[in-house]
């Protein structure tokens, strides 16, 4: 095992803090600190870096584009520099107090600028006369950061409080204000609140005051993953890699975690900081991580990523790390395209054997032989047939089908019908770690997800009538059904068990009879209703369970309209919602039946859901009369 290599300390600057940015296109990184100097260090290049004299001195902050950059320090100015000429371009914006960070957008138009004054300036980079104000802080802002768009800052304050604009418009509208995320932390405090966006866009992550990186959702503002357990001192930096798959974090307590998305697992810790980084960098393309401290100096981190786990690296965007990831969760019932040709796992055909009597038969191998090469194709001319393994011509011979090339060429392939998907009528999705499973006029039935088993609780409006109750749920319950008898749940199948049932009546003075079934293997439910004589389940299979109150089988049949929807019932009624026939946009007309179990009597059979185009069904209930 070939020894790791020893980092060698640039001294960048005179001691004290440093910053870096590298430039979109990674050909280079800029560094700033206390000295009046900038310096400009060409990837992959071992020479002596060109040197900025004609700047500020104290720069607390570089933010780089392909062709400039922008700095900005302690006496309040905000600068821009040229890349090409390495000059002073110009001054963008004058503060009245310390410039603390600045940060530029995706399209290198916009530079944010947070200082210790009350209002983060947003100020156009082409020119300086367009500027925004963000006004909604109550203290002075310590960081702020774009999203991948550009059209979303982020606001750290120093009271620990996280402002989120929108500045798709021409006045900036406040979206989020964020409390308890962050840690309230001085403006010139060596601790980190920055947030930092995930290259997918969807969420971002942040420090927080107990010392790990908890991730956010921006669509529902739920938290989501958390890396937790790594450092032992507060934060001061951290950086997703530029597809998402990894995170870099550092600490006062001088180390440097190399952090795994997808598992928030410890892939690499490094203890061998000499002092406290302040600033982390990822290479855009390369397996580089650069980072700078509060001495003054600069680190080139090249492999920084162990080769076992560089095809993580490698890989394209990966997701945010979410709880219940809103993209990974797909329908049961969507429907495969057709696969042409021979299929994985099933082995290829023989070549069909000769028929008694036949030709071949009579003459054997050696006629075979005496004519197989009779015909040979020395010029290349095409008239000498081909076969394929299987013993049958090719489509050598044939034309190319005239179809359209690029994109459209692989619609020609995979076009499928547009399925409706599956609903449990009365939940909602998941937002965090929290699902409600029912709500209805009785009340309403919650899960939170705790990982490695659920919490369930049930709650009733009338608690005279009905005591809430709550329970540990290691079957991870995923949909509910409450009425004045009882509460009913389903669980998906697992490796430990298949797709559940559980109806748990609601406390009497009788003994309470609670009863679980299970499915048939391969069966995953995907809609239950509960009623004051039944309950009814449809499954992935497209069958129509029907049980009593007691847990009896009652009946079962199969549906018409598959794959199934949702269903509804209410006393001996059943209603199924199921996708039909396909209509001429390509979508799955809806069809309903509603029956009477108890008389086996149909009162309507595969009638059309009136939806109008482009709608689709979100819930399915019978009236309190029926």
């Amino acid at each position: 095992m070939a020894p790791e290599q020893r980092l060698r300390a640039r001294p960048a600057h005179t001691p004290g803090p440093t910053f870096l940015s590298y430039t979109p296109n990674g050909k280079k990184l800029i560094t700033v600190g206390l000295n009046n100097a900038i310096r400009v260090f060409e990837t992959g290049s071992d020479a002596e870096p060109a040197n900025i004299d004609d700047c500020q001195e104290s720069n607390t902050a570089v933010a780089a584009a392909n062709d400039f950059f922008v700095t900005g320090s302690e006496d309040g100015t905000v600068c821009k520099y040229s890349l090409e000429t390495n000059t002073l371009e110009g001054i963008l914006v004058r503060c009245t107090l310390p410039v603390r960070d600045v940060a530029l957008s995706s399209d290198g138009n916009w530079a944010a600028v947070a200082s210790d004054e009350l209002v983060v300036k947003v100020v156009n980079t082409k020119d300086m006369s367009l500027v925004m104000y963000l006004r909604n802080q109550t203290r002075p802002v310590k960081h702020v950061s774009f999203d991948q768009s550009g059209s979303h800052l982020a606001a750290s304050c120093s009271d620990g409080q996280v402002y989120i604009y929108s500045l798709s418009s021409e006045q900036p509208k406040l979206v989020k204000k964020i409390d308890g995320l962050v840690k309230s932390l001085e403006t010139d405090s060596e601790a980190s609140s920055r947030l930092i966006w995930h290259p997918d866009g969807r969420a971002f992550a942040a420090p927080t005051p107990t010392r790990d990186i908890q991730v956010m959702s921006t669509t529902d503002w739920e938290r989501q993953r958390v890396f937790s357990s790594g450092h032992t001192n507060d934060i001061t930096a951290a950086a997703w890699s530029h597809n998402g798959g990894l995170l870099a974090t550092a600490g006062a307590d001088r180390k440097l975690i190399l952090w795994d998305t997808k598992s928030q697992q410890i892939l690499k810790r490094y203890d061998d900081a000499r002092a406290t980084i302040l600033a982390l960098a990822w290479h855009p393309t390369e397996n580089m991580l650069s980072y700078t401290n509060n001495d003054g100096e600069l680190f080139i981190h090249t492999d920084f990523v162990p080769s076992k786990d560089l095809p993580i690296l490698r890989k394209t965007l990966q997701p945010a790390p979410f709880i219940h990831d809103p993209l990974a969760e797909t329908s049961e019932n969507a429907r495969r395209p057709p696969t042409n040709g021979v299929k994985n796992g099933v082995p290829n055909r023989h070549v069909r054997r000769g028929t008694p009597d036949s030709l071949d038969e009579i003459m054997g191998a050696d006629g075979e032989s005496e004519l197989g090469d009779f015909i040979e194709d020395d010029d290349g001319a095409g008239y000498a047939e081909q076969v394929n393994g299987h013993g049958k011509r090719t489509n050598g011979h044939l034309d190319a089908l005239d179809i359209p090339s690029g994109k459209r060429r692989a619609a020609y392939g995979t076009w499928q019908p547009q399925v409706h998907p599956p609903f449990q009528a009365g939940s909602t999705p998941w937002r965090g770690n929290r699902k409600y499973l029912c709500l209805n006029l009785t009340g309403f039935v919650w899960t939170v997800d705790q990982e490695t088993h659920h919490t369930v609780t049930v709650e009733f409006y009338d608690r005279e009538y009905h005591r809430d109750f709550h329970f540990t749920d290691p079957f991870l319950y995923d949909k509910a059904c409450l009425n004045e008898n009882g509460t009913l749940f389903s669980c998906p199948p697992s490796d430990k068990h298949p797709a559940m049932i559980y109806y748990r009546p609601h406390e009497t003075w009788t003994t309470r009879t609670d009863w679980r079934t299970q499915l048939p293997a391969g069966e995953t439910i995907t809609a239950i209703s509960l009623s004051d004589s039944f309950v009814v389940v449809t499954t992935s299979a497209n069958y129509v369970r029907v049980y009593t109150l007691f847990g009896v089988p009652y009946r079962v049949h199969r549906q018409k309209s598959s794959p199934t929807v949702t269903c509804a019932s209410w006393r001996d009624y059943v209603l199924t919602v199921g996708n039909g026939a396909v209509g001429a946009d390509g979508t799955t007309r809806l069809l309903y039946t509603i029956e009477n179990v108890k008389r086996d009597d149909v009162c309507q059979s595969e009638d059309v859901v009136a939806l109008t185009e482009g709608a689709e069904l979100r819930s399915v209930f019978f009236s309190e009369d029926g």
